[in-house]
């Protein structure tokens, strides 16, 4: 990277920033009503989760002059989202140009952020960005746009009360809080609307020691010498694979059930302001044809991470293998597949997640009153797709919706920014439709804020009298 005065570049960038925000801030004005409860200040939106969703959301309301808003994540600071935890690619999967966090401000994009610290040649040079960087980008925005985010602080349940406002029930450092709010956004990643799965015949038969989902803490240096399996076919079974490869693993070996690998990645294909911008806007029937062939079509693994496998003499993958009869014995896990019997040290789970929304311990309050896509929408033979049908059925600004109509109004006031947005409005919680999906999200929220409180805001009119002329002396008349 760029040998530049990477401080002084962020020094005077920042400043950049500052001014370019006071030139597109009007209107200027807050202007929620504020309200309180029991003596208690009511926020207008908690945001759960504090990654690069929770905060551009925070950062799109405060655009918007909502400034009552608090932003909470289970984790310490600097560790918010995937990047510098489960996620183990080199490099982000979007290309280097992406946008989102930024919301349109120049000195607030990647690339300026870049090229302050390293200059424009090594942005020039840039193929991807580095996934830690991403996430100091992330961090730098972050304090930046002084948005501030309450780490350390889990979330454990969302309780409807009878006045329409929301009870925040979380727990900051052991000690119970319970927090008021108005709308509450749920922005809990790609796991958000369930859980990740490792399947039973894996953890009925192994000890809890011997396997990990991709998405757990995992030692790789613990893996030097072993012989690692790893189940599954996306791009984080490979990042794994690679991982235990470079940390000395005896050999890895992937497990896919399917005869041939994906080549053709449909999110790419999505990546289009019309589709990303309007895939929300189709009816229910063409929503369904197009995420029933995503989800069919599958994502291969990049090419760099899967070089990142196939450069090491120790490495083998296995098609058309699904992993039969697993046990353990002898301090081994052991299984056949269709063409061998295998013994390993360690296996890892590439087996992604299930949408559980019982699971989710801020939903399971009211999970069964959650509308899904089976509630609303009945495919055509031939159409069916169990997995899509599970997925809840959002509006078109990202709430929840109610499984019978009138039972649960509450649900309009809570908005998932997840992977549960996909089938609806084709916002993974990724960074490719970040832009899109926080103006959808901005715009539900302000709207409903606006509209309940209207009758407070014509009387604020009714009772406004700040003068903006005074008559001295009257003009002569002829």
């Amino acid at each position: 990277m760029g040998a530049t005065d990477g401080t002084a570049g962020l020094g005077n960038l920042e400043a950049r920033v500052r001014f370019e925000m006071e030139c597109l801030g009007y209107p200027s004005r807050p202007w929620t009503t504020g309200k309180s409860r029991d003596g208690i200040a009511v926020h207008d939106v908690i945001v759960v989760g504090g990654g690069q969703s929770g905060v551009s959301i925070a950062f799109r309301l405060l655009r918007e002059r909502i400034t009552n808003v608090r932003v909470l994540d289970r984790n310490p600071a600097g560790t918010e989202g995937p990047w510098v935890t489960f996620a183990r690619m080199q490099t982000l999967r979007t290309p280097k140009v992406v946008t989102g966090p930024e919301l349109g401000i120049p000195s607030l994009s990647p690339r300026a952020w870049w090229e302050a610290q390293f200059g424009a040649r090594s942005w020039d040079s840039l193929n991807r960005i580095p996934r830690e960087a991403w996430q100091a980008y992330l961090m730098w925005v972050r304090k930046t746009v002084d948005i501030d985010v309450g780490n350390d602080t889990e979330v454990t349940d969302i309780e409807p009360l009878a006045d329409g406002l929301l009870a925040v029930h979380a727990h900051a450092g052991g000690i119970a809080q319970r927090l008021l709010a108005r709308k509450v956004v749920l922005a809990t990643g790609i796991e958000g609307c369930g859980r990740w799965a490792v399947p039973a015949t894996i953890t009925d038969v192994l000890p809890r020691t011997c396997y990990a989902h991709t998405a757990d803490p995992i030692d790789f240096r613990l893996l030097a010498g072993k012989a690692v399996a790893v189940v599954g076919a996306g791009a984080s079974a490979f990042d794994n694979a690679a991982m235990a490869l470079e940390a000395g693993a005896a050999s890895v070996e992937i497990f896919v059930r399917r005869e041939r690998l994906p080549t053709v990645n449909p999110n790419r294909w999505m990546e289009f302001a019309g589709f990303l911008r309007h895939f929300g806007d189709l009816d229910d029937a063409r929503k369904w044809r197009f995420m029933k062939f995503i989800f069919e079509m599958n994502q291969p693994p990049p090419q760099d991470t899967f070089d990142r496998c196939a450069r090491h003499a120790n490495f083998f993958m296995h098609l058309g293998c699904p992993i039969n009869h697993l046990h353990f014995e002898d301090g081994r896990i052991k299984f056949s597949s269709p063409r061998a019997t295998h013994a390993f040290d360690f296996l890892i789970a590439g087996t992604g997640f299930v949408v559980d929304l019982a699971g989710r311990p801020e939903l399971a309050r009211f999970h069964d009153q959650i509308a899904c896509w089976s509630d609303r929408y009945r495919p055509p033979a031939g159409e069916d797709h169990p997995l899509l049908g599970a997925y809840p059925y959002l509006s078109g600004n990202f709430q929840f919706t109610e499984k019978t109509p009138g039972s649960a109004p509450f649900l309009s006031s809570i908005f998932s920014y997840t992977f549960a947005a996909m089938p609806s409005l084709a916002c993974s919680a990724g960074i490719s439709a970040l832009k899109f999906g926080i103006d959808r999200i901005a715009n539900g929220i302000t709207r409903a804020l606006f509209v309940e409180d209207a009758d407070l805001h014509l009387q604020s009119l009714q009772q406004y009298d700040d003068p903006e002329l005074n008559i001295l002396t009257l003009p002569r008349t002829a």
